[in-house]
């Protein structure tokens, strides 16, 4: 799914304990919120917050959907937080998206990566820029 023109999906999954439930609504919110003439408002989608454990991710979590292109103003934003953050390519190798292929802003959470798809599917490159968990 390589894309020379920077459009290849990417995914990050913001992770938020209950003591940082708040800072995570804000982010989200400010993510959401982006005006036209900034960057981030490219981004394609912006979860809900799931306090509960949704695919592999067992804290609690929202993801965002973007294409690679964001990458460098996405990463920024998201350092600026104090939250664990997992960033992702959506390639056809499913644990390699969410392990040696991903970059972690923070120290990294335990993921369920028996549950992900088996190589060669990947379901998360259908609801891209679509729907979450």
């Amino acid at each position: 799914m390589a894309d020379d023109a920077g459009n290849a999906p990417y995914h990050a999954h913001v992770y938020y304990s209950a003591g940082e439930r708040l800072e995570a609504a804000g982010l989200r919110d400010r993510l959401r919120a982006a005006g036209p003439d900034d960057p981030l408002s490219a981004i394609l989608f912006v979860g809900e917050l799931r306090d509960h454990k949704a695919g592999p991710h067992i804290v609690s979590q929202f993801e965002i959907h973007f294409e690679e292109r964001l990458l460098p103003v996405v990463l920024e934003e998201l350092a600026r937080s104090s939250l664990r953050v997992l960033v992702h390519p959506l390639t056809l190798d499913d644990l390699g998206d969410h392990t040696y292929l991903g970059r972690w802003i923070g120290e990294p959470v335990e993921l369920d990566l028996t549950v992900l798809d088996p190589p060669g599917v990947n379901q998360g490159i259908a609801r891209f820029g679509k729907t979450d968990f």
